[in-house]
């Protein structure tokens, strides 16, 4: 018990005040303080180096990049077990100064950004994205080289909260723009028109844009053409069968860039 409060002091009384989040990455440039209970030589400030590495007096290059405070304590107690009896050793982040993420892609402002304290990626969202171009749907964040969460439409858009995810250093976010924001409605509809692109557009809606159909339509031979990658594909819209039948289905969502075709009928 005497040695555990003894212990406690000593963290209260010398060891500054910083960040020591038990899931921070520690990395390239961050300043740790690291203490040995009971050798004064043991204990101090380094700086983590561009390869990723401290060095410890009596230990010589330790690795600290890469891992986190917690984890290079046990790296160290372990490396020191045959210097001193029962090490007692606590690492602290001194000063965070690898915690940038990095924001690109055509719907945003591509820029670096520091993280200030624990940072989610909607909070991230609310500083960047204005939500005009930005094709969140394709959205996603990288780490260390592996996409770690994609589709930003519902957590940002919808106010799907449970999707949040925090942000950590180094993290890269992409979030694209719309290729082709417009719909384009021609075929036989009174005012053939290219309309908007917004989230939830439907068929229909599209076609009473272009002043709905003419009295040659064949509203049942309705196409919708799509870029779907390198390839194109053709999507029937029964529009007859909705608008006498009732058949909700055929009015389908929209995506950017949809060609409508209204075929006209044979007479």
């Amino acid at each position: 018990m005497k040695i555990c409060v003894s212990i406690l002091l000593f963290i209260l009384l010398f060891v500054p005040a910083a960040v020591c989040a038990d899931d921070y990455i520690i990395g390239e440039s961050d300043i740790l303080f690291i203490s040995v209970w009971g050798n004064k030589d043991l204990s101090l400030s380094v700086t983590v180096r561009p390869d990723g590495k401290i060095t410890i007096p009596a230990l010589g290059e330790v690795t600290a990049a890469g891992v986190t405070p917690k984890e290079l304590q046990g790296i160290i107690t372990e490396d020191l077990k045959s210097l001193v009896k029962n090490p007692i050793v606590m690492v602290v982040v001194q000063v965070i100064n690898n915690n940038k993420v990095y924001i690109f892609g055509g719907g945003v402002a591509p820029g670096v950004f520091t993280l200030k304290g624990r940072t989610t990626l909607l909070q991230q969202l609310c500083l960047i994205v204005g939500a005009n171009n930005a094709d969140l749907h394709r959205a996603y964040v990288l780490r260390q080289g592996k996409r770690v969460k994609e589709d930003f439409y519902g957590l940002f858009i919808k106010g799907k909260t449970e999707e949040d995810t925090l942000l950590k250093a180094n993290d890269v976010i992409f979030i694209p723009a719309f290729e082709d924001r417009n719909i384009y409605v021609m075929g036989a509809v009174k005012n053939p028109t290219a309309v908007v692109y917004r989230e939830g557009l439907k068929v229909m809606e599209a076609i009473l844009a272009a002043g709905g159909f003419t009295e040659f339509a064949s509203k049942n031979d309705t196409v919708i053409f799509r870029r779907d990658g390198e390839k194109e594909i053709s999507i029937p819209a029964r529009l007859k069968d909705l608008v006498e039948d009732g058949d909700l289905k055929q009015n389908m969502m929209l995506k950017p860039g949809d060609y409508i075709i209204a075929e006209e009928g044979m007479f």
